[in-house]
């Protein structure tokens, strides 16, 4: 027998997700959540946008695309889209998979259209990453900044500006705030 709340602002998942019921979620057999991830209200995620894969490989058989995967201890603010990056590849527009990792923020209002964020990121709040962007671990990206497509940010950068550039480093003992296990508790329990 499952443990029947009342009808909130959150939907829990059996993995621990809690989920807006204002959120938009579209193509959700495409998204993989890995677990214990937050979606705030009016964030969208794009699942549909699927790679296209060529007509030959009609015959073979296809597994269930990933248009996003997200990792464990995610956190999605408030009117912050993921979309999975696109490109026209061999005349032919097609869309990449976007993969977050474990213990990464978004901020309210960004745009996210990497083709990877590593572990333990920040994302400020009304910023736009570029399409096929690769952010490494440990990276704090200021409010507002807007990270140029195809960047590859190394690991413990703190990026800023428009367009988006390496302004420093994290230091060894600021990598503990960005742990999001605390922000997650926190969510839904009123």
């Amino acid at each position: 027998m499952s443990k029947k709340s009342v009808k909130g602002e959150y939907i829990e998942t059996d993995t621990g997700n809690k989920v807006s019921r204002r959120s938009q979620i579209i193509g959700t057999t495409n998204i993989i959540l890995g677990g214990k991830t937050v979606i705030q209200a009016e964030v969208i995620i794009r699942g549909d946008l699927l790679r296209t894969y060529p007509t030959s490989t009609a015959g073979e058989k296809q597994g269930n695309p990933v248009a996003v995967a997200i990792g464990r201890y995610c956190f999605f603010s408030r009117g912050c889209e993921l979309r999975p990056p696109g490109k026209l590849y061999k005349g032919q527009f097609s869309h990449y998979p976007l993969k977050i990792t474990d213990h990464v923020f978004i901020g309210p209002g960004s745009i996210v259209e990497a083709a990877l964020i590593g572990s333990h990121v920040n994302i400020g709040a009304n910023c736009v990453v570029g399409k096929f962007a690769i952010i490494k671990d440990y990276v704090r990206i200021l409010d507002g900044t807007v990270v140029p497509p195809n960047m590859v940010i190394p690991s413990f950068s703190i990026v800023a500006g428009r367009p988006g550039r390496v302004v420093g480093e994290i230091a060894e003992g600021e990598v503990d705030g960005m742990d999001l296990r605390e922000v997650y508790r926190a969510v839904g329990n009123h």
